[in-house]
């Protein structure tokens, strides 16, 4: 083959190539406050196959109910498309009606219902900060351009169970409850699915306060969602096509 039918064929790969890389960033954008500019490319196409081996963009923004329970301890209900949250919490008899955008609700704590507004206000922020952390737990590899992230490729590693995978570093900026947090989360080589993560309290830590695994995916609704972290299980996992309509306004 000639150099000039050589170079004309490397030049045709990288061109589709580049477009395959732009449809798929056009197909997932970043959410309002990602940090684009800090994050490395590689890292975004990742995010955005990971996105794709889920189910894809459009099968995400679409899913509008998620329920799930939480180590046993919680049970939630979740609105995507208006940010109603239901959580009952099992070991204090506590249940929490709440909007996450705008933080109005109701308590109800051992069958009584919470009036002090000072007290209700405390109780709301407790049940935001755990629907943060519990709905982490079920669905974070759908958010890995999320606002206020920085995602970084720090090369390839094999997790717990002798996989391959790319390890994405996720930092924060001014977002959640615990912005000074760090993860690396793991991408199979070939799946292209989380598999795997790890928690740092602290951004500086040198190592993790815990690794888990993310296994046994499976298919609810259009989407994929995991429940198995090693030790511990989310179960009971649901993708409603719809709810009763009082299930987020009456105890």
């Amino acid at each position: 083959m000639h150099l000039k039918t050589l170079l004309f064929a490397a030049a045709t790969l990288f061109l589709i190539q580049s477009c395959q890389t732009d449809a798929i960033q056009d197909e997932n954008p970043p959410a309002p406050g990602f940090n684009i500019e800090a994050s490395d490319h590689h890292a975004i196409i990742l995010a955005d196959k990971v996105m794709q081996a889920l189910g894809g963009r459009k099968a995400w923004d679409a899913t509008r109910y998620l329920k799930w329970n939480f180590f046993g301890r919680r049970i939630l209900t979740w609105d995507k498309h208006t940010g109603d949250v239901r959580i009952e919490s099992l070991p204090d008899s506590t249940t929490y009606l709440l909007n996450v955008n705008t933080m109005e609700g109701k308590v109800r704590r051992r069958g009584v219902v919470e009036t002090n507004p000072d007290t209700l206000n405390m109780l709301l922020d407790r049940g935001k900060s755990i629907w943060i952390n519990d709905s982490y737990w079920l669905v974070m590899p759908f958010k890995l351009k999320d606002s206020g992230v920085t995602l970084k490729h720090v090369g390839q590693d094999t997790t717990a169970d002798g996989r391959l995978a790319d390890v994405l570093q996720l930092t924060f900026d001014q977002v959640g409850d615990t912005p000074e947090n760090k993860y690396l989360v793991y991408v199979d080589d070939e799946t292209k699915l989380v598999t795997q993560w790890a928690f740092f309290r602290d951004a500086g830590m040198e190592s993790p306060n815990f690794v888990t695994p993310w296994a046994n995916y499976k298919k609810y609704g259009n989407i994929l969602l995991s429940g198995d972290r090693g030790e511990r299980q989310l179960s009971d996992i649901e993708v409603p096509e719809s709810l009763p309509a009082d299930i987020f306004t009456e105890f």
